[in-house]
């Protein structure tokens, strides 16, 4: 096989690993914001009940929770899946994975925040809700940064797992290259679309860590 249409196989495998990656990124951040606040309620039973959810996608692999998400509806339902059901299957699993992540930082980051931040807040006259969004907020935002971006990169390797539901993502497509040409560089190949993807992920995510470092 040429050159040329290897690197094409690859660049369309990378546009479908990118698919997931910007659909899981765009989806998990807000939703992680949610599960956040449910795990922080008050109300006893939500409290309980967003950390089981945590503690299940945290505890469990997610190439299982990926099986399960793919699998299930059909054997529970009876019905036969569309064929784009497989992406939107990838993209559920990966979203519910990552926003518990996601909760998890916006917790510690919240927590975080010194009491006098919020006294201050309100000794200026700022209501419960605008001392959350207009003061805490950006603050937490700083601080959860570098754990947000870790999570960033390690989502751009785990698009990698969508080849366990037979999704022809760049892993996918670069492991049946090279058991036809029997030949490992195609392999090489994908690990530089994976290191310039994740150094692109790096440089913006440092750019805006340098853009909300205002005190530096």
């Amino acid at each position: 096989m040429e050159m040329d249409v290897i690197l094409q196989q690859l660049t369309g495998g990378f546009l479908r690993s990118l698919g997931i990656f910007v659909w899981t990124l765009v989806l998990s951040v807000p939703f992680g914001f949610v599960v956040c606040k449910g795990r922080m309620s008050k109300i006893k039973v939500v409290s309980v009940l967003v950390k089981i959810y945590i503690d299940i996608m945290r505890g469990t692999p997610l190439m299982l929770q990926l099986f399960a998400w793919y699998f299930a509806p059909p054997l529970i339902f009876g019905v036969q899946m569309p064929m784009q059901y497989r992406f939107i299957a990838l993209v559920i699993g990966f979203t519910l994975n990552y926003a518990a992540y996601f909760a998890e930082i916006y917790r510690s980051g919240i927590q975080s925040m010194p009491i006098g931040q919020y006294e201050a807040a309100k000794i200026l006259g700022y209501s419960k809700k605008q001392r959350f969004h207009k003061i805490i907020l950006p603050q937490v935002i700083k601080r959860v940064l570098p754990a947000m971006t870790n999570e960033i990169i390690t989502l751009v390797k785990d698009t990698s797992l969508a080849y366990a539901i037979s999704y022809s993502e760049l892993f996918a497509i670069a492991k049946q290259i090279a058991a036809a040409q029997t030949t490992v560089s195609v392999i090489f190949i994908a690990g530089v679309f994976y290191f310039v993807f994740n150094y692109i992920v790096s440089f913006v995510m440092g750019r805006i860590e340098k853009k909300l470092a205002y005190y530096h």
